[in-house]
C-alpha cells in the first residue's frame, strides 16, 4: 500500500469514527439530561438518620449521573411543613418529591399508613419482604396513583420502642384516661381502651412531659429519643411500639415528574431507593445498642408492656380493622394482602431465625458474649 493510498483510508476511517462519535454524544446526552428536583423532607436535621436517607439517596443520585440529576433536600418546614402537608406538595406539584411516612396522611385515608406501619403488621424484615416480593410497592402505588404520586420504599427504622411514661402502667385500668402523645392508627386504637390520644409536634414533648399536661410520650427508639432527653421527665420507658413494628419511611414522588423523567433515572431512582432502604435500617441496629445503654445509665427504666395490655390493643386493632375494611375498598385490598402474607412470614419466623436470636440472648445475659 503506497503512501497517499494509507493517508486516504486513515482519513475515510477517521470520518467515519468522528461520525459514529457525533452520533453517539447526543444519545447520551439524552439518556442523561440536566434535571433538578427538590425534595422536602418530614424530619428536621437533627435526626440525621431519618432526615439523613434523604441527603443519602440525593448523593447517590448525583454521582450515578455525574451531576446530571440533582435532589436538593430541605429539611421540615424549610420550603413545606412535615406531615401530611409534604404528600400534598408532591400531589400538587408544589415539590417533586418528599421523604416521610405514610401513615402522616392518616387523617387523610387510612389507605396512606397501610404500606409504612399499622398497629401489629409486619416487622421491619417482613415488610420489605412484602414490599419487594410480594407485590406491596405495586399494590400501594395502585392506590398512590390516585393522589398524584409514585412511592418508593426509602427506609426503617426497625421496631420502634412504646414510649416514655411518668408512671408504671401494668394493666389495662391504667390506661383508662391516660394522656398519651401517640396519633394516627394507635391514637384510633388506644381510645378503645380508654387512652386520650394526644397530636403534639416532636420539639414541645419534653416540657408538655415536664409540666404534666401529657402523661406519656412516644416518639422513635432508643438513638432519636435520647436526643430529646425524655428519661429526665418521663423515666419508664416501654416496649414494644406495637403500632410501629416495622415502619417503612417513604420517597413520594410526583407521579407526572417521575414519569416524565428518562428510563434510566427510574431504574436508578429503584436502585438507590432500595439501597437507602436497607441503609437506615442497618445504621438504626448499629446505633441503639448504645443508646439503649447510655440511657439507662442515666436513669430510663425499660418496662415490657404486659401480656395483657397487648393482648387489649391486639384484639382493639381487629376491631378497628374490621370496621375500615367494611367501608374503605382500596384499605382492604392492601390490607388482606398483608395479613395473608403476616400469617405466612410469622410461620416461618418461629422457626430458625427465632430459636437461634433467642439462644444467642441467653449466652448474652449469662455473661458469654
Amino acid at each position: 500500500m503506497d503512501r497517499r493510498s494509507f493517508l486516504t483510508k486513515a482519513a475515510v476511517g477517521g470520518t467515519a469514527a468522528a461520525a459514529a462519535s457525533a452520533l453517539a454524544a447526543p444519545a447520551i446526552a439524552q439518556s442523561m439530561p440536566k434535571v433538578t428536583w427538590r425534595m422536602t423532607s418530614s424530619f428536621p436535621k437533627s435526626l440525621d438518620t431519618i432526615y439523613g436517607g434523604a441527603e443519602v439517596l440525593s448523593k447517590m443520585v448525583s454521582e450515578a449521573t455525574d451531576g446530571n440529576f440533582q435532589i436538593q433536600v430541605f429539611a421540615a418546614g424549610e420550603i413545606v411543613p412535615g406531615g401530611a402537608p409534604a404528600q400534598e406538595a408532591v400531589t400538587d406539584g408544589s415539590v417533586e418529591a418528599c421523604h416521610t411516612v405514610g401513615y402522616y396522611s392518616f387523617g387523610k385515608d387510612p389507605t396512606f399508613a397501610l404500606a409504612a406501619a399499622v398497629p401489629f403488621s409486619l416487622s421491619a424484615r417482613g415488610i420489605n419482604a412484602w414490599h419487594y416480593h410480594g407485590g406491596g410497592i405495586d399494590l400501594y402505588n395502585e392506590y398512590m396513583a390516585t393522589h398524584n404520586i409514585f412511592a418508593l420504599p426509602g427506609g426503617n427504622t426497625g421496631v420502634q420502642m412504646g414510649g416514655w411514661f411518668r408512671k408504671e402502667i401494668n394493666t389495662i385500668d391504667d390506661l383508662k384516661g391516660l394522656k398519651f402523645r401517640v396519633g394516627g392508627f394507635a391514637g384510633k386504637v388506644l381510645e378503645k381502651l380508654g387512652v386520650v390520644p394526644q397530636q403534639i409536634p416532636g420539639g414541645d414533648i419534653y416540657p408538655a412531659l415536664e409540666k404534666g399536661t401529657i402523661d406519656a410520650a412516644e416518639w422513635v427508639g432508643p438513638y432519636d429519643d435520647q436526643k430529646l432527653g425524655f428519661n429526665k421527665v418521663a423515666p419508664y420507658y416501654y416496649y414494644p411500639g406495637w403500632w410501629e413494628g416495622g415502619p417503612t419511611v417513604h420517597f413520594f414522588f410526583n407521579k407526572g415528574k417521575y414519569e416524565e423523567l428518562p428510563p434510566a433515572y427510574k431504574s436508578l431512582l429503584s436502585t438507590a431507593c432500595q439501597a437507602e432502604n436497607s441503609d437506615m435500617l442497618q445504621k438504626y441496629d448499629y446505633k441503639n445498642p448504645t443508646a439503649i445503654k447510655e440511657l439507662v445509665g442515666a436513669g430510663a427504666q425499660l418496662r415490657p408492656f404486659s401480656p395483657e395490655i397487648l393482648q387489649a390493643c391486639f384484639d382493639a386493632a381487629d376491631g378497628v380493622y374490621a370496621e375500615m375494611e367494611a367501608t374503605n375498598e382500596p384499605f382492604k385490598k392492601i390490607w388482606e394482602s398483608i395479613k395473608a402474607f403476616r400469617s405466612e412470614y410469622y410461620l416461618w419466623a418461629q422457626v430458625a431465625e427465632y430459636n437461634y436470636d433467642t439462644f444467642m440472648m441467653i449466652q448474652q445475659r449469662n455473661g458469654k458474649l
